[in-house]
């Protein structure tokens, strides 16, 4: 079978294993089905792809994927440069967002990204999503349908695309974009990034390196998720100008520099392309800038993220 092509829904269940979990097997299934429909109104920003399919040559070359709250965005990605090698993607979230739907939007996007670029059927897909992720697991589900809830999400996605694929939290997959290719470069000691959307997502770097699924932004504030608050989307919900809405903003940033005592703040989402309406009002102690990979982070992080797991994996399978 051509490694581009959708599998039909008796191909997702041919090869079913006794140690694949039925739950899996079956929204593996329901997702191939949902892939193949026809979609009338995909809503797709990129529009259609009619030029000649790129040769990447010898880049090296992952699939990025950024799960949010209102868009799925993905594209290919250049692992050495960050830059996005196809057009730039994007459809609406599924609603409900049900693991099936979600799935098969994911595998839409990456047929017509298989379409525009030539990739080896090894090339992997990485998947920012907003949950803890452990091992390709999804363990919780805030902000999603609650039939991620101990989701094994990487073995479904794999059955579904025939790709290698790694999920990574999606604030995890924007930090290790800016701290390798954008704000957080050569930065050392604890560095944080927060991404302001749908919720408030958090990735909290040390030396470097990633300490995942912290997830502050459904650490308690006032006896309520500090998100509620501090999302961008809670400023909007609650038509606050942006003087009031900073102070909310500040009082999450402040409650987790008592914990951690950060050096650098990066601040990510749509919104910190108005950084200077609200950064200049924060009163922390720690420096506060706003990223730089705006909103191809998750993108490129979520690919860079699945290609070094998949190295590892490779490397630790002899």
């Amino acid at each position: 079978m051509d490694t581009d092509d959708q599998p039909q829904p008796d191909d997702a269940t041919a090869d079913a294993t006794t140690d694949v979990p039925e739950r899996v097997a079956e929204i593996a299934a329901q997702a191939a089905a949902l892939a193949d429909a026809h979609v009338e109104d995909d809503q797709d920003k990129a529009g259609e792809h009619t030029g000649e399919m790129i040769d990447p040559g010898a880049r090296r070359l992952g699939i990025g994927v950024d799960v949010g709250g209102s868009g799925v965005k993905a594209a290919a990605v250049d692992l050495d440069t960050g830059e996005l090698v196809s057009p730039r993607h994007r459809v609406p979230t599924p609603q409900p967002s049900a693991p099936a739907a979600v799935v098969a939007s994911i595998a839409r996007l990456v047929k017509k990204i298989s379409a525009e670029v030539k990739l080896g059927p090894d090339v992997p897909v990485g998947v920012g999503f907003p949950a803890v992720v452990v091992g390709g697991v999804t363990k919780s589900a805030a902000n999603v349908d609650p039939g991620w809830m101990d989701f094994d999400a990487d073995t479904a996605m794999e059955r579904v695309l025939r790709r290698p694929v790694h999920l990574v939290n999606d604030a995890d997959a924007a930090g290790v974009a800016e701290m390798r290719l954008g704000a957080g470069v050569g930065q050392r000691g604890t560095v944080f990034l927060i991404t302001l959307g749908t919720g408030t997502g958090s990735a909290l770097f040390y030396n470097g390196m990633l300490v995942p699924n912290l997830e502050l932004g459904h650490m308690e504030i006032r006896g309520r998720d500090a998100e509620r608050r501090s999302a961008a989307a809670a400023r909007i919900r609650r038509g606050l100008s942006w003087k009031a809405w900073a102070a909310d903003l500040d009082e999450h940033l402040l409650a987790i520099e008592r914990l951690f005592s950060p050096r650098l703040f990066i601040i990510g989402g749509g919104v910190s392309k108005r950084a200077d309406q609200f950064i200049p009002r924060l009163t922390v102690r720690a420096q506060v800038v706003p990223a730089k990979m705006r909103n191809d982070a998750g993108i490129v992080g979520a690919a860079m993220a699945a290609a070094e797991q998949e190295a590892a994996a490779t490397a630790a399978g002899g």
